[in-house]
Parts: C-alpha cells; sequence; structure tokens
C-alpha cells in the first residue's frame, strides 16, 4: 500500500513548492552548509510533511486574509487571485527555503522578499494607509503562517508536546528578524496573546470566501489528488481558533465532518513515515552528510 502512494506523495511534495518556469532550488547545496534550523529543530520534522504543509499554509492565509491591512496587500499586490496554484508554491517554496536552505541561499532570498515588500504600499477598503514592511503585519503574517503549520501537524500527523511547541516558534526567531517580523511571538503563550491583542482587528470579508472557492479548484495538487484538495482546505477551516471562525462567518458547512477528519489524518500520519526523495527535508538531509531517513530515525520530539 505504501509503495503505491510514495510517488503520488513524492509528486505532491514537489507541485507543492515549485512553482512552474521558476528556477529549481537545489537543496543539496552547496555541500555542508547549514541552515537557518538546525536538522534536530521541531521545525525539520513539521515541515517536512506535504499534507500539514498544504493544510497548515492555507489557515495561514485565512488568518492573514481576516486582518484588513493584510488582506488588501495580499489581495491587490499578489496573484493569488490570477493564478492561486503559483502564488500559494511561491509561498511554500519560500517557508522550505527559510527551514532547509543553506543559510546563504536563505538569506539572500529573505532580502530579496523584503525588498519586494518595500514596493508594496497601499490603502484599505476603509481608507487606512499601509505598508507591507510595517513591523505590525510582518508579525501578524509571521506568527499566522507558524500557527498553521504547527497546528496542521498536531492535529492530522502527531501530537506535539507542549515543549516542542515552544521550540518551534522559538526557532522560527531568526528568520523573522530577517524578515523584519520583530515583535514574532518565541513561545505559545506568545502566541497567545498576539491573537488576543488582534481581537477587535480581525473582520469578515468576502475575500475570504473568494480564496476558499479557489482553493478548492486551483490545480495545486497531481490529477488524482484533486478529491482530497478539497477536504484538506475543509481542514484548514477547522484549524482557525474556534472565536474567529465565528468572527468570520466560517459555520460547520465549511468544516470537516469526522470521517473526514479521519481520512486527512491518515493521509498526513502515512506522509510522516515515509521519505520523499525529491522533498527538501531529504535534499537538505544529503546537503549536511545526513541519511535521508534522518528524520525517521528518532521519534519526533523525543528531547522536547
Amino acid at each position: 500500500m505504501v509503495a503505491l502512494v510514495v510517488p503520488g506523495l513524492d509528486a505532491m511534495a514537489h507541485r507543492l513548492i515549485q512553482p512552474p518556469g521558476a528556477p529549481l532550488v537545489d537543496f543539496a547545496l552547496p555541500a555542508g552548509e547549514a541552515a537557518l534550523v538546525p536538522p534536530d529543530s521541531v521545525s525539520w520534522r513539521v515541515f517536512r510533511n506535504p499534507v500539514a504543509m498544504f493544510v497548515g499554509g492555507v489557515a495561514a492565509v485565512i488568518l492573514e486574509l481576516a486582518e484588513p491591512a493584510v488582506r488588501s496587500g495580499v489581495w491587490d499586490h499578489s496573484g493569488f487571485r490570477s493564478d492561486p496554484a503559483r502564488r500559494l508554491r511561491r509561498t511554500g517554496l519560500a517557508a522550505m527555503v527559510t527551514v532547509y536552505g543553506a543559510a546563504s541561499v536563505a538569506e539572500k532570498m529573505i532580502a530579496g522578499v523584503v525588498g519586494m515588500h518595500e514596493r508594496v504600499q497601499g490603502t484599505t477598503s476603509d481608507g487606512q494607509p499601509y505598508r507591507a514592511n510595517d513591523v505590525r503585519l510582518l508579525t501578524w503574517v509571521q506568527v499566522t503562517a507558524g500557527y498553521g503549520f504547527l497546528e496542521a501537524y498536531a492535529r492530522h500527523v502527531r501530537p506535539v508536546p507542549q515543549g516542542a511547541r515552544d521550540r518551534f516558534y522559538a526557532e522560527g526567531a531568526p528568520a523573522a528578524r530577517l524578515y523584519g517580523a520583530l515583535g514574532a511571538p518565541a513561545s505559545e503563550a506568545e502566541v497567545r496573546a498576539l491573537f488576543e491583542a488582534q481581537r477587535d482587528r480581525l473582520e469578515p470579508s468576502p475575500i475570504i470566501f473568494e480564496f476558499l472557492d479557489i482553493m478548492k479548484g486551483a490545480p495545486v495538487l497531481p490529477a488524482f489528488l484533486r478529491p482530497l484538495q478539497r477536504l484538506l482546505v475543509r481542514a484548514a477551516v477547522e484549524l482557525v481558533p474556534p472565536w474567529v471562525r465565528e468572527r468570520l462567518q466560517l459555520g460547520r458547512a465549511h468544516g470537516l465532518r469526522g470521517w473526514e477528519a479521519r481520512l486527512v489524518s491518515g493521509a498526513g500520519a502515512l506522509a510522516d513515515r515515509i521519505v520523499l526523495r525529491s522533498s527538501p527535508a531529504t535534499q537538505a538531509c544529503r546537503r549536511l552528510g545526513l541519511p535521508e531517513d534522518y528524520l525517521l530515525r528518532e521519534r519526533p520530539f523525543a528531547q522536547a
């Protein structure tokens, strides 16, 4: 059974991060160069799972779109509406380079993103000016991404104990500083505090429902996995904190039924037990002279 689905999951992992026509990033080079995050980290285990990455990435965007200034920046200055699959893959590639790429490669890529953000500014629908490089907005994007990926892994792959959850957020601090997210939380308690501080700013928008409709049908996954894609989008809605879902008017119809949740979790658990040779995690292990199955040799978070 596993042998039959490995090629599909490998193709899924590749498609999630490689925009068509973009230069291919070789995570196996330069040989021996460390990443911003070490291989024994919680992050290396969380980010290697393509199911958690898809579900967590969509959940993060829902939370981003709930903040009016971030929503305007994302929707007015990116390709989500015209080419959502390419935009999602670019975001996934940036996340993978940040975690698994050689430090010099990651720093160069992040500098390019920061430079691009410098040119993004505008006015929200209610007349409030915004800049993409505003520390407050960058911090919200950083925390929603971390929250989405960690919660997707914990819910649909395997439980993550409290100590490991705090470590995960702390591991993101170096990259957060490079991106300019100087207020990024370094523990789960700080994440909860930031969500609470945003309570009065998060608001519903038709754009959120448009985004979800787009993601259900966009050609992100290989064709034979498209039926699963709709379930993964619904799983992403389930990750949004209940009070935020209520505020965004994302009722029960947008979430998962019991059997659907079990199916998503089965796919996530399966993806965590196999080596996907084209994945950034596997390539990064080769770069550092580690076995391809290094991340499977010990139970994740044993040292947390």
